[in-house]
């Protein structure tokens, strides 16, 4: 297996590590059966892509072997951001046939974290995601991964997200503070529920702890107090 050196690799405040932890716990309690997790957003720039990574760091933290793929077949971001070169081939290879399971995943850096990158952009993503390879490739990996986290584009733009979700086990929506309207994420919602019932929630992403008051006062002093902080 060959291996990714993933740069630039994002570095948490004890704070958001245990934000982590805590979307983590609470993901592990929904239940052993949501192992394979689909995670968008309803638009671009909402961290949908950072927060998917940093789940899978928190899963591979805790001793589970984690798989994060690259599902956004038409622009990725994760492989921009972590300075992936050399165009590796990943998960349109494998699903076009051109490549196995085995040789599109890799170790990285991190101990427990598995990477499966996008691949090459096929001219058709949702044809090729629709396909039956996409559930037997999810189905393979279930049997050698504890957590398999796909990171999907954002399903306000395309259909490519319920495409994927409707063959994982659970989805998860993130949303970043203040950047979508009440209307938009119902209508994600929705369809993330109509591809598959079983909808584990909303991440809300992007919050301005130092300017929402109501979060400050709510759990500004707990957290200060429980790390040791003064404000």
């Amino acid at each position: 297996m060959d291996k990714l050196e993933l740069l630039n690799m994002d570095t948490l405040s004890v704070q958001e590590k245990e934000i982590y932890r805590v979307l983590r716990t609470n993901i592990e309690f929904t239940g052993v059966e949501n192992k394979v997790l689909a995670i968008t957003s309803c638009q671009p720039d909402d961290g949908k892509t950072t927060v998917s990574y940093q789940l899978a760091c928190a899963f591979a933290d805790n001793g589970k072997k984690t798989l994060f793929i690259d599902a956004d077949l038409r622009k990725s971001v994760f492989v921009q951001r972590f300075g992936i070169t050399g165009n590796p081939i990943g998960l349109s290879h494998c699903l076009s046939g051109q490549a196995t399971i085995a040789d599109t995943i890799y170790k990285t850096n991190k101990e427990k974290l598995f990477v499966m990158p996008v691949g090459a952009y096929p001219s058709s993503p949702t044809e090729l995601l629709a396909k039956d390879r996409l559930k037997q490739l999810l189905d393979e990996l279930k049997k050698v991964f504890d957590y398999v986290i796909v990171d999907t584009p954002p399903l306000g733009n395309v259909v490519d997200a319920a495409v994927i979700a409707k063959r994982c086990d659970a989805s998860i929506l993130v949303m970043a503070a203040d950047n979508s309207s009440r209307s938009l994420a119902k209508s994600v919602v929705a369809q993330l529920r109509r591809a598959n019932p079983n909808f584990l929630g909303v991440v809300l992403n992007k919050v301005d702890m130092k300017g929402n008051v109501y979060y400050r006062r709510k759990y500004g002093k707990y957290y200060n107090s429980y790390y040791g902080r003064e404000e």
